[in-house]
């Protein structure tokens, strides 16, 4: 522990390194069941993983990135949809701390809440006395099994007015779940979608989104953090790359155990450790991970030392924080494809985790705002001097 009382970046890191064999043992239960296990939540949780970014006077950790990123990393070691769902966790959980500090008491009364969401304005907030009255449904949503609050996006229409997004906190009970989670990826992420029928939402309950895209809270305790006087996209980039990295470094780790002794069919290698192939294989998949280490790491100190330094963010750096994320899942996609190809064809079968994780990796890699040609296509326009084509920078 450190000398304030708070856990230290090794501290959490470890604790997260724990869990890792109880993550790997219900990956495949996740997978069948479209939802993490009710044990792999309740480990995360005792590990510190929903505290990173919660608030020091609500008993969380406010973490930096590089922290952040060291804990998702070694989740995603154990099981890729365990390690998104505490990704996605970090980005509403720290959305919330744009809020007063009395939206924060309510969203944080239970030390152990988690809030799930979306970026996507799928809603519309109409205006009545007192708040908004919501309606809309949004995809995507990880976690919302195990969560108690979302946090949604909503499109504020007045009559007198002009549209414009907001953010607004949502119990989950007043959501309604849809269980359409059937996909080829992240499968145990139970990244259901939600719908809201004429919801009331409090005033207090609802801010401009461009408050969060442009890091400035509304609480004066937040606003005193350097966790929270940052953009929203840049933190959001910064929280999903440790999954990224973690996932790459847990394919390397499933190649190489099940590399002694394993043939090449229809070769003379008695052991694949033996080719050359493997040899070049293995180099070029670790060189990527590498690379990708590297962005992640930019991109991870981008934000720390200006959040430090509370220091305002140019449009280019805005962008190079996508752009980075962007290069990091597309080297850790092609590091993953190589080690999955060389793994043979026994690989197939649902009790190696390789298959697994190359599709994790590919879910991950259409993520709107982790894609590598969409971030590329936005820095390269910004560093061409046109104005971004996007408010989610």
């Amino acid at each position: 522990m450190t000398k304030i009382g708070f856990p230290s970046r090794q501290h959490l890191r470890l604790k997260a390194a724990e869990i890792v064999p109880l993550l790997r043992k219900h990956a495949p239960w996740a997978e069948e069941n479209r939802r993490l296990h009710d044990e792999v939540i309740e480990a995360m949780a005792d590990a510190g993983v929903f505290r990173l970014r919660k608030p020091k006077r609500h008993n969380g950790y406010e973490v930096d990135a590089a922290t952040m990123v060291d804990v998702l990393s070694e989740l995603a070691r154990g099981d890729g949809s365990a390690a998104w769902v505490a990704t996605v966790s970090t980005i509403p959980g720290w959305m919330a701390c744009m809020f007063p500090d009395e939206v924060q008491d309510e969203v944080f009364a239970d030390p152990d809440s988690r809030v799930c969401g979306t970026l996507s304005p799928t809603g519309t907030a109409a205006p009545v006395a007192g708040g908004v009255v919501v309606n809309g449904r949004w995809q995507f949503i990880s976690g919302a099994h195990h969560s108690q609050w979302q946090q949604i996006i909503a499109i504020h229409i007045a009559p007198d007015g002009e549209p414009y997004p907001v953010i607004a906190l949502v119990p989950m009970s007043d959501l309604h779940v849809i269980d359409d989670w059937h996909t080829s990826g992240l499968r145990g992420t139970g990244s259901v979608s939600t719908a809201a029928k004429d919801v009331f939402v409090p005033q207090e309950r609802v801010l401009p989104l461009m408050a969060a895209v442009n890091g400035e809270p509304v609480s004066p305790h937040t606003a005193r953090s350097k966790v929270y006087r940052v953009p929203l996209l840049p933190v959001a980039a910064a929280s999903s790359s440790g999954c990224v990295v973690g996932l790459g470094r847990a394919a390397m780790e499933a190649f190489v155990e099940r590399l002694p002794g394993r043939k090449i069919t229809y070769t003379d290698y008695d052991s694949q450790r033996d080719a050359p192939l493997t040899h070049l294989q293995v180099a070029e998949a670790t060189m990527k991970l590498d690379e990708a280490g590297f962005h992640v790491g930019r991109l991870a100190t981008a934000v720390d030392v200006k959040g430090a330094e509370d220091a305002p963010w140019e449009i280019e750096e805005r962008a190079l924080a996508r752009a980075d994320l962007g290069q990091a899942v597309r080297l850790v996609r092609e590091s993953v494809d190589i080690l999955a190809s060389a793994s043979g064809g026994s690989s197939i079968y649902t009790d190696v985790p390789i298959q697994r994780i190359a599709r994790d990796v590919n879910a991950i890699h259409q993520h709107a705002l982790m894609h590598p040609n969409t971030n590329a296509e936005l820095y390269g326009r910004v560093l061409c001097g046109l104005a971004p084509n996007s408010q989610y920078i």
